[in-house]
This record gives C-alpha cells, sequence and structure tokens, in this order.
C-alpha cells in the first residue's frame, strides 16, 4: 500500500488514488493516478464516486497504473430507478412518507453491481461509468463518453453511449500483454523497462521477461 500522495513535487492536482482513498469498498491499486484542475483532487471519494451507498456494499476496484482524468465519474446502483415498476418514482426509498417496510428501500433501484477497472486504463476527461461495467487492462475511455457497457482489453472507445473505436495493437501483441502483465513486475523490473514501453518494443519487453 502506498502512503506517497502527490507523484510531482508542487502538483498538487494530480495523486496516487490508493494513498487518499479511505472506503473499504474502493480499492485501487498502485501508481494510479487521477487529476483534477476543477476541484481539489483530495475529494475523489465525495466527488466523483456518486451514489455509492454503505446499504448495497458495491465495490469500486481499478487496477495499477491507471490514469484518471478530472471530471470523472463512476456511478453506482444507486442513482438508478427500477425498470420493474409501473412508476420511475421511488417510493421505496421514502419508506417513511409512504409508511411502507425500510427492509424493501433496496428495491427503489436495480442492482447491476460492482464497477471493475482493469490495469494500465486511461479514462479521459469527464467520462462517466455506470455501474456493473468492467473495463479490461489497457483500455482507452475518451473524454466525455458515457461508458454502459463492458470494454475489452486494449480497446479505444468513445461516444454515449461508448461504442468500440479501434484496438490499440493487433491481437498478437495485445496477447502478448495480457500473457507478460507487466504491471506486477517488481518496480525496479518496471523502472528497467520504461523505454520499451514508452517506445512500443513488445519483443524488447518480452524478452526483458525472459531474462528476469
Amino acid at each position: 500500500m502506498m502512503t506517497k500522495i502527490y507523484p510531482r513535487t508542487g502538483d498538487k492536482q494530480t495523486v496516487y488514488l490508493n494513498s487518499i482513498v479511505k472506503d473499504p469498498q474502493i480499492k485501487i491499486g498502485d501508481y494510479t493516478i487521477y487529476n483534477d484542475f476543477i476541484s481539489d483532487p483530495l475529494l475523489f471519494e465525495k466527488n466523483n464516486v456518486l451514489y455509492h451507498y454503505p446499504i448495497h456494499q458495491e465495490r469500486l476496484i481499478i487496477g495499477k497504473f491507471c490514469s484518471i482524468a478530472c471530471g470523472t465519474k463512476f456511478l453506482f446502483n444507486c442513482a438508478n430507478h427500477t425498470l420493474k415498476s409501473l412508476s420511475t418514482y421511488t417510493f421505496p426509498l421514502f419508506y417513511e412518507e409512504w409508511k411502507l417496510d425500510k427492509t424493501d428501500v433496496v428495491t427503489a433501484w436495480d442492482n447491476k453491481g460492482d464497477i471493475i477497472i482493469g490495469n494500465d486504463v486511461w479514462i479521459g476527461y469527464e467520462a462517466v461509468i455506470m455501474s456493473g461495467v468492467h473495463i479490461g487492462d489497457g483500455a482507452i475511455i475518451a473524454a466525455r463518453s458515457v461508458v454502459t457497457k463492458d470494454i475489452p482489453p486494449y480497446t479505444i472507445v468513445g461516444g454515449i453511449p461508448a461504442k468500440e473505436i479501434r484496438k490499440r495493437f493487433d491481437p498478437d501483441v495485445i496477447k502478448q500483454l495480457q500473457t507478460l502483465k507487466w504491471w506486477n513486475w517488481p518496480i525496479c523490473k518496471i523502472r528497467q523497462c520504461i523505454p520499451y514501453l514508452a517506445k512500443g518494443d513488445i519483443n524488447k519487453l518480452r524478452t526483458a521477461m525472459k531474462d528476469s
């Protein structure tokens, strides 16, 4: 577990998320960053993880080395109004007003499950990730996209709702990256391999794994 909050000296807009998140239902991998030039990034849980109430115990899981841009929102199940009802009004939520059983409050919305983000994912400015969505390793979410469905690894998506634009790499490279899982390597080895990662040299990255 990291304790360092700010990756760069003098930059208070960018934080390592797992150093500031307190909610046990939110799990963030090492080196995942959030940047906010409008609000205080230390308020990520309040401003960006929305409708995340204890009653559901739903989880937000984000992997390692993700980059999350300013204004990204994660909308959880309590933002939903159930579609099973003949009315859109959330009567069970206002059980006192309507003299309903308090234990039925969760029937006011549909439960679509946890939000799970893989490793090395880049989420663009003001993107919205809806409840139940799983985003694969290495995916890229374009600015202001609304993600309503699962995104495969190393896929670029955009739009409302977000749709596939293209794959980042050919299938063979994607398969190799999913096998290598460089984000799980020791930090000293990752540091050594940064030139290969930055230049897109999959062959040298693969060789580095074999030499370890």
